[in-house]
């Protein structure tokens, strides 16, 4: 069988509200060896451009980078833009980069980024979402996610968290905002980093890489809660939950409880991540969604251990996680495990 996944470009989406060292952490990034064929996509400008030190220009929004990566300005359509980079490398014309980093504006949702990978035929056949990376400032990250909307949705859609800045705010400041994040996002991994510095392997290769379904691969990308139900209070908007099925269900009758969902509060369905077990298909399909947009499901061509039940994480904004799993059992899928 041929691997759709391992022949794809990873694509990691780098968000986080306004000051909170995006640029400052990809370009400690891109100063390492071993990332020196990247195509990074900023969409803002601010006062330090993504590198001082630019080689060479290639056309009017792709510039050549002195460690020998690609980035591009972002003026126009995201789409347009990785379509462009995609033909570009085919015919010789950039260089053969290996992955791609999109850095999006302080004030970005970053769901619309994610559902131009999955919504675009072309794009999909040719990259895939590894992972998104949000940036909290320990110094205002505390005080931004009780007044502003932008930065919870940031942190909630995260597949990973990097607190910033936590020498400047102190130990108790930072370890407020991170039981704060950690009740927003309970299955992203959060760190620290220092100096604007952080390791690699914690930001990359977080995704789905192939079909083989390592163990490893899949509980690093479903980064499912240790507990299930809800682990919120009851005053919090956004809940993060997984349903577990102990039983196969059919593809129609999932996708059928995906769509009435969809329809109903699909904007309140922040992320959805997971494997499922499709009656008579030898190993889970994976699928993810945001919102209301779902990524082409992938069959893996067998399971990752003996442990064959669905499993499906949901990020949401007031919808209990009993009111998903209701729906599930009234359209006829299956009951849920507690």
């Amino acid at each position: 069988m041929l691997d759709a996944l391992s022949r794809k470009f990873p694509v990691s989406v780098v968000t986080g509200f306004l000051g909170s060292g995006k640029t400052t952490l990809i370009n400690k990034l891109l100063k390492r060896p071993d990332m020196n064929r990247v195509a990074v996509i900023v969409n803002e400008f601010g006062e330090q451009a993504i590198d001082n030190d630019l080689v060479e220009v290639s056309s009017e929004q792709m510039m050549l980078l002195n460690n020998g990566c690609l980035c591009c300005v972002l003026r126009g359509d995201l789409q347009e833009t990785l379509r462009d980079l995609f033909v570009k490398r085919r015919n010789g014309d950039i260089i053969d980069f290996t992955r791609v980093i999109i850095e999006t504006t302080g004030l970005a949702d970053p769901a619309p980024v994610m559902q131009t990978l999955m919504t675009d035929d072309m794009l999909a056949e040719h990259y895939r979402l590894d992972c998104v990376v949000t940036l909290a400032d320990a110094v205002n990250g505390l005080e931004q996610l009780g007044t502003m909307q932008e930065p919870v949705k940031q942190a909630a859609l995260a597949d990973r968290i990097v607190i910033t800045k936590s020498d400047l705010a102190g130990e108790e400041a930072t370890a407020k905002l991170e039981e704060k994040l950690r009740a927003l996002n309970p299955q992203a991994p959060i760190k620290r980093a220092v100096n604007g510095e952080i390791d690699l392997a914690f930001l990359i290769d977080v995704g789905l890489r192939d079909m083989k379904g390592k163990l490893e691969d899949i509980q690093r990308w479903i980064g499912e809660p240790d507990e299930h139900g809800d682990h919120h209070r009851h005053d919090e908007k956004v809940k993060s939950f997984c349903l577990r099925f102990a039983e196969p269900m059919t593809w129609q009758a999932f996708s059928q409880t995906m769509e009435v969902l969809s329809a109903l509060r699909g904007s309140d369905m922040l992320r959805v991540k997971g494997l499922v077990n499709v009656a008579g298909h030898p190993g889970p399909m994976v699928v993810q969604g945001v919102q209301h947009l779902f990524h082409p499901p992938v069959e893996l061509a067998a399971w990752p251990s003996d442990d064959r039940s669905t499993r499906i994480v949901f990020i949401t904004r007031d919808i209990p996680r009993d009111t998903v799993a209701n729906l599930f059992t009234a359209i006829g899928a299956v009951t849920a495990t507690a």
